[in-house]
């Protein structure tokens, strides 16, 4: 025989064992490979399923955290509104508590230049006074010094006097 062809002989017991060895597979290998291969893929289901869950649960989470980022931000913008606003509110209070402050210590001060002044004039008024009385003092000693000047100077007085 040659090597290219198989003895027929032979070619039986090795079918009638290649027979034999898949009928023990069939019977108790196949049974326990197909079981494994089952359990795995319900592992690997179970996996995609939990994989899934997982994944849905990361996007609730992921939406949640923007929304309370987005709400974070709100939050931020509203405190930065109402602090401008109060500061904005401090600031106009200050500088109309400071015109008022302004207003009162003008007011006041133009009173006491006013009281000043006229305290001044009341001084003057009577410093002028005084002057004249002094100066009339003087004149009338000069001109009433002789007999004859006194005369004509009640003469002068009592003609003005009628006229009045």
């Amino acid at each position: 025989m040659s090597l290219l062809t198989p003895d027929p002989g032979l070619l039986f017991w090795m079918l009638f064992s290649f027979g034999i060895v898949f009928f023990i597979l069939a019977k108790f290998g196949f049974p326990v490979i197909v079981k494994m291969v089952e359990e795995r893929k319900a592992y690997i289901d179970r996996s995609l399923e939990a994989a899934k869950e997982a994944h849905l649960r990361l996007e609730g989470i992921k939406e949640e955290s923007e929304k309370l980022l987005s709400q974070a931000r709100d939050e931020q913008v509203r405190m930065l509104r109402e602090s401008n606003d109060m500061r904005t509110k401090i600031i106009n209070d200050a500088k109309e508590q400071a015109r008022e402050e302004t207003g009162k210590i003008m007011n006041e001060a133009k009173t006491a230049i006013q009281k000043e002044k006229e305290a001044a004039l009341r001084d003057i008024k009577q410093q002028v006074a005084q002057l004249s009385i002094d100066i009339a003092e003087k004149i009338l000693r000069k001109n009433l010094s002789d007999k004859p000047a006194q005369m004509e100077l009640v003469d002068k007085l009592i003609a003005e006097a009628q006229k009045n």
